[in-house]
């Protein structure tokens, strides 16, 4: 089953929605989905191989960059050096405490940093397999996306209707919102999103045939998940798909889709799943009240904390401007530059904004890689208008827009999930002539 690597960039896919929804809080669920992504490119050496030999130099250049942005950070220095880095007084004054300062990292916390480039493994896994996989493998690998989000909402009613039963994540005290396979709900909402941006690459189909009617439910299902999240993003965010779908449906007006031959029974059922699924989702949004309402309250809420956080964030980016303090340290600098003015009962544990975030940990040099993704995607986006691969990279790119807009107020890429999610978004970006010029051994056993 999982001898091409179509099936295995499916079956990573499905692994890390399952397993890695949960955040850095979650090691052994990340562990599993990192496992699965280092097995899977051992036994895929070949394909690791000509990616960096043979794929596209400026993505495989990007690749190469955001994977040593980490791993330069944990690069022992010596003391001499790192001193005389920004914001490392406190860290000189704890190691002369306890004998002194020797060689030591860039990172304020090596192990941190540490796990944060073992987080890669799993997006740079589904890089690696889907950049050369044909259009039909990678169709595969769509479809098992928008089922697992469909199959989210199965998993998320439950805990709309159990009254928080089937939460996977207990810590979260949220009777009668959807939380699916993930810890956040904004992380959920944004999953869905980008399941339905992901069915804009679907086949076109007319509305009142079974395919048409069972992909028109699957659509309603997923915009009623993404309101039971109570996600004000991800209602905000929803206006990408529709869009999208704007589009696609204004060019098929000028080439009608032709009638589909045969595949009745199986859009029959299609069908079937889609209004039975539809029904679930309807008598959550009915139970309990009127969850919509619920929903807009949420956005009439002035008391948030972000900005004050973003007011301390802010200073602890200057102490460590230019170099960043480290991935993933954010919440180890953050406590020691927080106002006494602003804590409050919760912590942090986030920036909340993935740009400033970003900015603390790994200074400019992250954010000029930032800088040359945004490039490479708008790029990559442009050249594609004029291929047959337009609605799959317009979904990427939209995947990837959804995820850029939602980090200004949250850290979506924050958890393997979404991680793997935005390289698949990549994948459908790259260059078309990868995939149409890849060699049978593609599609060999590993």
């Amino acid at each position: 089953m999982l001898k091409t690597r179509a099936n295995q960039l499916s079956a990573l896919l499905i692994v890390a929605v399952i397993m890695g929804g949960g955040g850095v809080a979650y090691g052994l669920s990340n562990l599993v989905v990192q496992l699965f992504a280092l097995g899977l490119l051992a036994l895929n050496y070949s394909a690791v191989r000509d990616f960096f030999r043979e794929g596209p130099p400026v993505l495989v250049a990007l690749v190469v960059m955001s994977l040593c942005v980490p791993l330069l950070q944990i690069l022992p220095l010596p003391a001499s050096v790192w001193t005389a880095l920004p914001g490392r007084e406190l860290v000189a004054e704890s190691l002369a405490a306890a004998g002194g300062p020797g060689w030591f990292a860039m990172s304020v916390d090596s192990a941190r940093t540490f796990v944060a480039f073992i987080g890669l493994l799993a997006p740079f896994a589904v890089v690696v397999l889907g950049w050369r996989c044909p259009d039909d493998g990678l169709a595969r690998a769509v479809l098992v996306v928008i089922g697992l989000g469909l199959l989210n909402i199965v998993l998320g009613s439950v805990q709309v209707l159990g009254g928080g039963a089937g939460i996977l994540y207990v810590e979260n005290e949220m009777p009668g919102v959807l939380f699916g396979f993930f810890a956040n709900r904004n992380s959920t909402a944004i999953f869905l999103v980008c399941c339905l941006i992901l069915m804009a690459t679907l086949a076109p189909s007319r509305l009142l045939s079974a395919p048409g009617l069972a992909k028109f439910s699957a659509a309603l299902l997923l915009g009623v998940g993404v309101v039971l999240t109570q996600s004000r993003t991800g209602l905000v965010l929803l206006a990408i798909p529709l869009a999208l779908y704007a589009v696609h449906f204004a060019s098929l007006r000028f080439r009608p889709a032709k009638p589909q031959a045969g595949g009745q029974p199986a859009g029959r059922m299609l069908l079937v799943a889609g209004v039975a699924l539809v029904a679930i989702a309807g008598l959550a949004t009915m139970s309990s009240g009127t969850r919509l309402d619920s929903v807009l309250a949420r956005f009439e809420n002035t008391e948030d904390q972000r900005p004050l956080i973003w007011d301390d964030a802010n200073f602890t980016a200057r102490r460590y401007w230019p170099v960043g303090a480290g991935m993933a340290t954010f919440d180890e600098v953050f406590q020691a530059d927080e106002s006494l003015e602003n804590i409050s009962p919760r912590r942090a544990g986030r920036a909340h904004n993935d740009y400033l975030e970003l900015a603390i940990e790994a200074g400019a040099i992250g954010l000029a890689v930032l800088a040359a993704w945004v490039l490479w995607i708008g790029v990559a986006a442009a050249r594609a208008m004029a291929t047959a691969q337009r609605w799959p990279a317009l979904s990427g790119a939209g995947i990837l827009l959804a995820i850029a807009l939602q980090s200004v107020l949250d850290y979506p890429l924050r958890n393997q999930t979404m991680l793997c999610l935005a390289a698949l978004a990549i994948v459908l970006l790259a260059p078309v002539r990868s995939r149409r010029s890849a060699s049978p051994r593609s599609e060999e056993p590993a």
